[in-house]
């Protein structure tokens, strides 16, 4: 069996209210085995006999519709690809010590250099955060917090034209990372 980490897009935020014993439930009924939810921002801990990720994604995605009446797009990753995603962190020190400030926004597929620069190009003079993109993942710090500003998940997606959910530092290295031993 294979370990995966299901990351659900904007749940327990705007109305879209789950409970994480009921997500739980859902993994299970889905046939997943060892399942554990970490914190109630939508982290999801599971084991499956699947080994493509599409197939995963789309069971679960229709699984959260069918049970909860609404859609949350879905980003899977393994234990290694949020191990990479980690390492590859450009995060310094200092950003580290204010760590609720540092995002990764996982995403659900590399977005092309243009989108990546029209990203920039539109950030440009509308906030003092710090942005840099490593494969299938964007890493932003915070530097005013996330509540002020304009860098948004939605804008962040309609410039990258890519899927995408975030994670402060946080919850990826204090608490999801430390889940999957």
């Amino acid at each position: 069996m294979a370990k995966y980490i299901a990351l659900l897009r904007g749940i327990n935020v705007g109305g879209k209210r789950m409970k994480m014993a009921d997500v739980r439930e859902m993994f299970e009924q889905l046939g997943y085995s060892d399942v554990q939810t970490i914190l109630a921002s939508g982290n999801v801990i599971f084991e499956s006999d699947e080994t493509n990720i599409s197939s995963l994604i789309r069971a679960i995605e229709a699984a959260i519709i069918e049970r909860f009446g609404f859609e949350s797009r879905i980003i899977i990753r393994t234990p290694a690809t949020l191990q990479l995603a980690i390492d590859h962190a450009p995060f310094t020190e200092a950003q580290l010590a204010e760590a609720k400030f540092a995002h990764i926004m996982f995403l659900s597929k590399a977005p092309t250099q243009d989108n990546f620069e029209s990203l920039l190009a539109w950030h440009k003079g509308k906030g003092n955060e710090v942005i840099a993109l490593h494969g299938h993942e964007l890493y932003i710090y915070y530097t005013d917090g996330v509540g002020r500003s304009k860098l948004t998940t939605n804008n962040i997606e309609k410039y990258l034209n890519v899927v995408g959910t975030a994670r402060n530092w946080n919850t990826v290295e204090g608490r999801i990372l430390p889940a999957l031993s």
